[in-house]
């Protein structure tokens, strides 16, 4: 069962490589905690569900991004807020995930303490995407999301500093920046082959 290979792949985590380091911290007072959900689907070539955002937002226009977003005063944790924060974009029924567990938090250049929670829910789901937060969902194959030879590192100069960030397209989406980074951490670190 996946959700059993993925927990135990979350047991056996490799040591952090240190290249994204600057982006790898403990929570503080000046950071926005957040939260979002990695869902990957049980079949046989599993799939990690990923979202658009439209268009016409404010922040973040466009980009391909994990359900997810802040954690609120009434979320008990961030696995809470991962599954509330789903539920109000994809239409996702919290019952349908299988928790596996959390990785390394993740420090965004816009200021959140981002915690991925992992989770595994059933294939082929009816998802409803809600037009206010999320423009369309798709899967991405895992072998292929979670190779780091698919993505390609980019430099770019931001807020006066110069940031490094990791581009991947596939099928006409780019996935990049924040998205990018978490998959890069969590895939650099989960042993070979650990869904097979």
């Amino acid at each position: 069962m996946l959700s059993e290979k993925l927990r135990e792949a979350l047991g056996n985590l490799l040591p952090h490589p240190g290249e994204d380091e600057t982006y790898l911290l403990d929570s503080a007072p000046s950071l926005r905690d957040a939260a979002v959900l990695i869902a990957f689907t049980d079949r046989a070539e599993p799939g990690v569900i990923l979202t658009q955002r439209p268009q016409w937002l404010r922040s973040h226009a466009g980009q391909v991004a994990f359900p997810g977003g802040k954690i609120d005063p009434g979320d008990r944790d961030a696995v809470d807020a991962a599954l509330r924060e789903a539920e109000e974009e994809i239409g996702l029924d919290r019952r349908d995930v299988t928790i596996a567990g959390m990785t390394d938090a993740y420090r965004s250049g816009s200021g959140y303490h981002i915690t991925p929670v992992l989770g595994v829910i059933p294939p082929d789901l009816p998802l409803d995407p809600n037009p206010d937060e999320v423009e369309d969902w798709f899967e991405v194959p895992l072998d292929i999301l979670f190779n780091p030879a698919s993505y390609h590192r980019q430099q770019a100069h931001w807020q006066g500093h110069d940031r490094h960030y990791y581009d991947m397209h596939w099928q006409g989406r780019r996935i990049w920046g924040v998205t990018a980074g978490i998959i890069i951490n969590l895939a650099r670190r989960m042993p070979a082959g650990w869904h097979r």
